[in-house]
């Protein structure tokens, strides 16, 4: 596949991203042209002495060693020029031996940053084919925290290897939310979760903001194979709703004039990795719940 690298570079200004569409894993040259934040060696120059500079594009060759390569990247923001090129950056990277029966892949989800704006993270996630929304784990497994001071760079490569550990107890994970049957007030309980994270202004104490959409919507299913009723399933159509946007609604204004509306995507590296989080343990709950009644 064929990218307008000149287009891309363009938009980094205003925040930018990337992502596989062919299958074929991300090449340098095509990372480099839409974020180039991830091949900094050193720190921006706001940053003191004191201020360890972890090279992204490093760590990435030991993962690419390991057989991980990188499928999607994002780029956060800058309005601070020269500071593109540092700021704060996500790569999501799968191992292709590491997979499921059913086309879900383990994932290493990278963010850093060598504006200060972010700690060095690695953190457990999952990729489902079907839909190709990736999500990331919640607090059940290892994540690995590096700060930008002394031995960082060391510290990251051996984190790496704490969560490549995780990638079986992911796998038991998911394998156990497919186990788990949930009747149509569970499923619809998950959504008005979601609904609320994704939302939050529509439940404001003080002059609340309509949502552009029901909770209901978050539950519906884009695709036939989508209809089953376990958690897994339940928990994946949420979550792409929630995250990957573009659901039609109708909203009323204080005048009373309905007004169409079509939802976001969550393109933010922070509030794609919390809502990412938040859904994950919401299912953990749930089929917590779920197995307790069951017992």
């Amino acid at each position: 596949m064929s990218y307008n690298f000149s287009r891309f570079s363009r938009a980094i200004k205003a925040g930018s991203t990337i992502a596989s569409r062919n299958g074929e894993a991300l090449t340098d040259d095509q990372l480099r042209a839409v974020v180039p934040s991830i091949f900094a060696n050193e720190a921006h120059e706001s940053r003191s002495a004191r201020f360890v500079c972890v090279p992204t594009f490093q760590v990435l060759g030991g993962l690419r060693a390991e057989g991980f390569e990188p499928f999607q990247a994002v780029q956060a923001r800058s309005r601070i020029e020269g500071k593109a090129e540092f700021t704060k950056h996500m790569l999501r990277l799968r191992h292709r031996s590491i997979r499921n029966d059913a086309g879900q892949a383990f994932e290493i989800v990278l963010v850093n940053a060598n504006d200060g704006t972010s700690a060095y993270q690695m953190i457990p996630g999952f990729f489902r084919f079907v839909c190709a929304n990736g999500l990331m784990t919640g607090d059940t497994f290892n994540e690995v925290k590096v700060r930008h001071s002394g031995n960082a760079v060391s510290d990251v490569i051996e984190g790496a290897y704490t969560v490549l550990n995780d990638a079986p107890r992911v796998a038991d994970q998911v394998r156990r939310f497919q186990s788990i049957t949930l009747q149509d007030n569970e499923r619809a309980a998950l959504a008005e979760a979601a609904h609320v994270l994704r939302f939050p202004a529509a439940y404001a104490e003080e002059a609340p903001t309509a949502a552009p959409i029901r909770a209901a919507e978050l539950i519906r299913p884009r695709r036939s194979e989508d209809r089953a009723t376990d958690l897994w399933t339940a928990f994946n159509v949420v979550q792409e709703n929630t995250i990957k946007g573009g659901l039609r609604g109708r909203t009323v204004d204080e005048n009373g004039r309905v007004r169409r509306s079509t939802t976001r995507e969550v393109a933010g590296i922070d509030q794609n990795r919390a809502l990412n989080r938040a859904l994950w343990v919401l299912a953990e709950r749930m089929g917590e719940i779920k197995t307790a009644r069951a017992a």
